[in-house]
């Protein structure tokens, strides 16, 4: 798995609240977000900290709290996301993890990774969350295990 569970789980939550954010629900509560989306609501809590902490994300506590994007879906690129759980590292280190991997000391995987980073990261930075929450909404795609999109917003 190239992104850590902890990424992969703030992509969903993140979606998830990019579908709600056209909804025009200001604030989702983290307990709604980890029960729909079926995570732990402790292991998401400290993962939507990493998103509030580099500002992507901001908390509001309170019966009408819970967690918004600072700024509009459609201007938050997937690799925001990612740098502010994963980190960059993924775009520039070994898939092997062999420390100095590069043109003059390479793995035998070497030239097929650094293409394919590459284009992992092209398409993270040209992906936002709004057009992943619509395509997600429109095709009626998963965002859990056996729950739809659809399924999650009817009952949001």
């Amino acid at each position: 798995m190239l992104l850590s569970k902890a990424c992969i789980y703030g992509i969903r939550a993140s979606l998830y609240v990019a579908a709600m954010h056209e909804q025009k629900r200001p604030f989702v509560p983290i307990r709604e977000v980890s029960d729909k989306l079926e995570l732990s609501f402790h292991f998401l809590t400290k993962i939507l900290q990493q998103l509030t902490a580099a500002g992507l994300m901001k908390s509001y506590k309170g019966p009408n709290g819970g967690i918004a994007f600072t700024r509009e879906p459609k201007d938050i690129k997937l690799i925001e996301v990612v740098s502010a759980i994963d980190g960059l590292d993924l775009f520039k280190e070994c898939v092997l993890g062999l420390p100095g991997c590069g043109h003059k000391q390479p793995c035998p995987f070497h030239d097929k990774w650094a293409t394919t980073r590459e284009a992992i990261e092209i398409m993270f930075n040209a992906t936002s969350l709004e057009e992943l929450a619509t395509k997600g909404k429109r095709m009626n795609l998963r965002l859990s295990a056996e729950i739809t999109m659809d399924d999650l917003l009817k009952t949001a």
